[in-house]
């Protein structure tokens, strides 16, 4: 709550402090492309937001067919501010969800989302300082969430992606001659997950992504929004990769610090170094849309390690992996570890009908919590949705999704019990955006 209670006082300051010094004043509004301010000297804000009330029902298939999971809730309560100084250069941007809901289910909850400030160095190059969803995760985190193609993000986001950080980010634009554009980005983060106030752990996260447009930029951003609500009347493709390396990570994939706590003789924190490697691409004509990503993790554990933190602070010194003391493979077992690949497809009819499918596969290393068989040891996902688009934008739409979960592999339902069957999950989410 306490968290919540600075989002809104931050909020009334940024929406308070301008306009009373800039004198600002509506400029134009658009549904679902929020409100935009212009004041003095040129003084530019933008306000947008949504809401995304959402329904989901969880069924476990084989001898335990009755048991289902049913879920209502606000699924996301967003508010940003965007704007410009009176110095063109710079810009800010301050992001809050209200409903405490984290973006992943997986995920801790945090208020805040972004908050940065960014200088444009040239025409082609800008710096961002601040907290914001990182150039390194999967292509599908450059998309907001009011601008999915189905309900929810793919299993290979909620797998693999630290979603938010805190540090610098660097960002080029740069045309290569024939309509092509090169789009390169470097990150130097913390590497502990979004806003943390605790002790800052390890070592620093390093990482890059190059983006490539072989036919020229998309039309209205439709870079980092999934359908094809503006239907390119060209075809429209980018293809990219991203590395990226933490150097000692204190929780699963990067985005909870101090979760997972090792220590060595001496006392001192010695943590494990994660690296993620990924490539993808979106492409986009005539209402068609393409989506593909392929991300693969790996650790390096320290030869020095020999106790664990509990979750009570106290500490063990056992590090059993079936029956044997094995500190490397323990360490891995905790650690999201492996490889996975996602596809999704989508055709917008113009007359606001969508409809997509997805296929999303996760291949665990042999020591990996990707074999956890509460949350994951699923290895193929199938996803069917149909959406209905109120506006011309994203300003509101419908969309409901079916996902078919293979659990051959041997799952458990969400209490822990084991399910001799497969698992499936309906899901309805209404978004409406201002």
């Amino acid at each position: 709550m306490k968290g919540f209670k600075i989002g809104i006082l931050c909020a009334f300051l940024f929406l308070g402090m301008p306009i009373k010094a800039q004198n600002i004043k509506l400029d134009t509004y658009t549904f679902g492309d929020g409100l935009n301010f212009r004041g003095d000297d040129d003084y530019t804000m933008k306000i947008t937001g949504f809401v995304q009330p959402y329904a989901e029902t969880k069924i476990y298939t084989g001898d335990r067919f009755d048991t289902s999971v049913n879920r209502f809730r606000m699924r996301r309560v967003r508010l940003r501010l965007d704007g410009t100084t009176t110095n063109a250069r710079f810009e800010y941007r301050l992001a809050f969800d209200l409903s405490g809901s984290s973006e992943v289910d997986d995920a801790s909850s945090n208020y805040l989302l972004d908050a940065t400030v960014s200088y444009n160095i040239t025409n082609r190059i800008k710096a961002t300082f601040g907290q914001r969803a990182t150039y390194t995760d999967n292509r599908e985190l450059f998309m907001t969430s009011d601008a999915l193609q189905l309900v929810e993000r793919s299993r290979l986001t909620s797998a693999f992606a630290s979603i938010r950080e805190f540090g610098l980010f660097l960002q080029g634009r740069f045309r290569t001659g024939g309509g092509t554009y090169l789009k390169p980005y470097f990150v130097v983060t913390n590497g502990d997950g979004g806003n943390v106030f605790s002790k800052d752990r390890g070592g620093l996260k390093v990482g890059g992504r190059i983006d490539f447009l072989p036919f020229g930029t998309f039309t209205n951003f439709g870079q980092f929004r999934q359908a094809d609500v503006v239907r390119e009347l060209s075809p429209k493709l980018v293809i990219g990769a991203t590395l990226s390396h933490n150097s000692g990570m204190s929780s699963r994939r990067g985005r909870n610090s101090g979760s997972i706590i090792y220590l060595n003789d001496r006392d001192e924190e010695s943590l494990p170094d994660y690296t993620k490697f990924g490539v993808d691409f979106m492409f986009k004509y005539k209402g068609f849309s393409a989506l593909g990503e392929f991300m693969k993790t790996s650790a390096v554990v320290p030869e020095d390690i020999t106790q664990r933190v509990r979750n009570d602070g106290t500490t063990s010194t056992t590090f059993e992996v079936d029956g044997i003391q094995d500190v490397e493979n323990y360490v891995k077992g905790r650690m999201m570890l492996g490889e996975a690949y996602n596809i999704q497809l989508g055709y917008l009819f113009k007359n606001g009908i969508s409809i997509d499918g997805r296929y999303t596969y996760l291949k665990a290393d042999e020591h990996s919590f990707l074999n956890n068989a509460t949350f994951y040891n699923r290895p193929n996902y199938y996803t069917f949705g149909i959406g209905k688009y109120l506006s011309r934008n994203y300003g509101a739409k419908i969309q409901a999704s079916i996902t078919h979960i293979d659990g051959s592999d041997g799952i458990n339902d969400i209490d822990g019990n084991p399910i001799d069957g497969n698992e499936w999950i309906a899901r309805m989410m209404l978004t409406i955006s201002f």
